[in-house]
């Protein structure tokens, strides 16, 4: 059969006249411009109000390192909510993925990892992969193939991850990471200033933005999320392609497993327990429907910052916690109806 073209309706969607407008319409009807606006608005915020300890050096490293390992989980996750699915395991896929790199370089390593060379690590880094590569096919297969659920799906999982690490290594943290790992990757700085970690999740985000944007698998993600009967009409594989998507969600979870087992030195099981409800947070936040067909990585990467920046500047400016759960929390309601309000205007003309 001819893979012919995505249906009317997908080719009709918002975005896909903008070729035909003013280019300073695009760009303030364009899903990530308020959004980024915001972001810039609370960068110059927290800069007037902290000049001497926000805008500098040291907090902008911290801020990206400390927001990478998320920004890749994330990723992930736009891909999946574009097709109008959710992941509720990636969290604990990280730390599954974390976990197994860690128990293998300390069996390679005689019980003990901190001293492990880079054969060991490599070793690590394939098994973490592997472990989340595998858990994005059982996911893939469940709601692809067997039609559970994706929510249903992914919340079992989610628990399954977390069982097994925590059975693993008796209910506790794996803390012998090699020091070699956290030297370079958790704590190692390239060009003078510029965190490897942060340069990794960089990588990837890029990879993701073309992935979606420019290639036959970011098209067909699209038409899955926005019309899947139409999509499947018009040739394209759904089945297949949700395999696809939820197998790169679980093969980035186990890269972000293995990052954060090189920054935090950990597996840091309690840190982690709620990266997904961040991830899809900061996806939602960044402009990508719920109901699937629209998004951009672009977006994403602005919907992980803002919260960051938030707590960062909060925590300068020593905001007690509570009152910052409060306000992230609203910000994040807030930039989502703000969103929506915008979109349905849109649509409607």
């Amino acid at each position: 059969m001819t893979v012919s073209s995505p249906p009317k309706d997908i080719q009709e969607s918002p975005e896909a006249g903008f070729g035909k407008r003013p280019l300073g319409k695009r760009l303030i009807e364009a899903n990530t411009f308020w959004i980024g606006l915001v972001l810039l608005a609370l960068v110059i915020m927290f800069s007037v109000i902290a000049p001497d300890s926000f805008p500098t050096l040291f907090t902008f490293q911290t801020l990206f390192i400390e927001s990478s390992v998320l920004l890749i989980l994330s990723v992930g996750m736009t891909f999946v909510i574009i097709t109008s699915g959710i992941d509720l395991s990636v969290g604990s896929v990280l730390i599954l993925a974390g976990m197994v790199a860690g128990k293998v370089m300390e069996a390679l390593s005689g019980g003990d990892a901190s001293k492990a060379g880079w054969g060991v690590i490599l070793v690590g880094l394939v098994v973490a992969v592997v472990t989340g590569t595998i858990w994005g096919v059982i996911n893939g297969v469940l709601v692809a193939v067997a039609k559970i659920p994706a929510l249903i799906v992914t919340l079992g999982t989610m628990g399954a991850a977390l069982a097994t690490a925590y059975l693993l290594n008796g209910g506790s943290d794996l803390r012998t990471v090699p020091a070699e790992l956290t030297k370079t990757l958790g704590y190692g700085t390239s060009f003078g200033v510029v965190p490897n970690l942060v340069i990794v999740a960089v990588v990837i985000t890029v990879i993701g933005a073309w992935l979606l944007r420019t290639t036959k698998f970011g098209r067909y993600t699209f038409a899955v999320g926005s019309n899947a009967e139409g999509a499947r009409r018009a040739g394209i594989g759904v089945t297949a392609h949700l395999l696809k998507v939820y197998t790169l969600t679980g093969f980035l979870a186990g890269i972000a497993g293995f990052l954060s087992l090189a920054y935090y030195n950990s597996t840091t099981i309690s840190g982690h327990t709620t990266d997904n409800l961040n991830a899809i947070a900061a996806v939602v936040m960044g402009g990508t429907s719920l109901f699937g067909g629209v998004g951009t990585i672009l977006g994403t990467v602005i919907g992980v910052f803002i919260p960051a920046v938030l707590r960062k500047g909060f925590n300068i400016i020593h905001v007690q916690d509570f009152w910052q759960m409060f306000i992230v929390s609203w910000v994040l309601v807030a930039a989502v109806w703000f969103d929506q309000r915008r979109r349905r205007r849109r649509n409607s003309r």
